[in-house]
């Protein structure tokens, strides 16, 4: 996936928005005002090039499993590195993953709102 259509993939959830909070240059993706996702561009490895970086929550068991399975997933660059995972946006990472994993993202943070608001998102999540 390329950042254009990370992007679209990020807005298309339910009740998400993007803002610059942190300023100019990188996106800040949130559900209802709780951040589930950023996008930027950074440079990797080491400089020597510059690739779109996402930021997206992940459970910590399973973010270290990707690290191992990914050479261009990462700890989360200024997040958590524990709850967060960087993924450099190089083509090495299937599309079909990059999608699952901002699903997961977007569904840890909607766990996390009080049951009303969950049952609001889930039901929008579920009819789209």
């Amino acid at each position: 996936m390329d950042a254009q259509q990370v992007h679209d993939y990020l807005l298309n959830k339910p009740e998400a928005s993007v803002g610059q909070p942190f300023g100019e240059g990188v996106d800040v993706y949130k559900v209802k005002g709780k951040m589930f996702a950023t996008l930027a561009r950074g440079k990797y490895p080491a400089g020597e090039a510059v690739f779109w970086w996402l930021n997206l929550k992940c459970d910590p068991d399973e973010a270290f499993m990707l690290r191992d399975l990914f050479p261009a997933i990462r700890p989360g660059y200024h997040m958590d590195k524990r709850l967060w995972n960087t993924v450099v946006l190089d083509g090495s990472v299937p599309a079909g993953e990059i999608q699952r994993m901002i699903d997961n993202s977007f569904l840890l943070v909607v766990q996390k709102m009080p049951k009303r608001e969950q049952t609001s998102l889930l039901l929008k999540l579920s009819a789209s």
